[in-house]
């Protein structure tokens, strides 16, 4: 067999995930929540505080949770004590509980003067754009991890499922 007839030989690739983290994400310790809801009250911050609370409480997805709408969480004056919303990814319904402190979180940023006459819980601060997107979301939860000092590679958005706080 002459060489010419061999097949070609391709020169190898990176792969994509060479020197990456891969696989599931990890939760976040209770501590590491404590310690990312201290700092979002100490620095004031109203409306990372609520998505930062009702992340860890709904263990909803990110796009499902950017996309929540104030009336799907606030009726008659108050934060509900329970909400339920279509999930987007199954199409099935998802019940969860809203609790005091998330209750207490919300209510501050719907009553905050930004949040006046808006129909998403999370505005995207883009001219264009309805809610948050789950891109931005995604980079608001590797700040909270950064904040910490965690290595970001290895918390995501879905860390925020993941979680389970006592």
């Amino acid at each position: 067999m002459s060489i010419d007839l061999l097949p070609a030989v391709r020169l190898a690739r990176v792969s994509w995930n060479k020197g990456r983290i891969v696989g599931q994400k990890r939760p976040l310790l209770p501590r590491h929540v404590w310690s990312i809801r201290v700092r979002l009250e100490m620095a004031g911050n109203a409306r990372d505080l609520a998505l930062f609370n009702m992340a860890i409480d709904s263990k909803l997805r990110g796009c499902d949770l950017v996309a929540l709408r104030v009336r799907d969480i606030f009726a008659a004056g108050q934060v509900k004590e329970r909400a339920s919303m279509i999930q987007s990814k199954t199409g099935k319904p998802v019940r969860f509980e809203i609790t005091d402190t998330t209750r207490q979180s919300l209510n501050r940023w719907i009553r905050n003067p930004e949040m006046i006459g808006l129909e998403f819980l999370w505005p995207s601060r883009v001219h264009g754009s309805a809610h948050l997107s789950t891109r931005q979301y995604a980079r608001i939860v590797r700040g909270w991890v950064m904040s910490l000092g965690l290595e970001p590679s290895a918390y995501g958005t879905h860390s925020m499922r993941r979680t389970k706080v006592a």
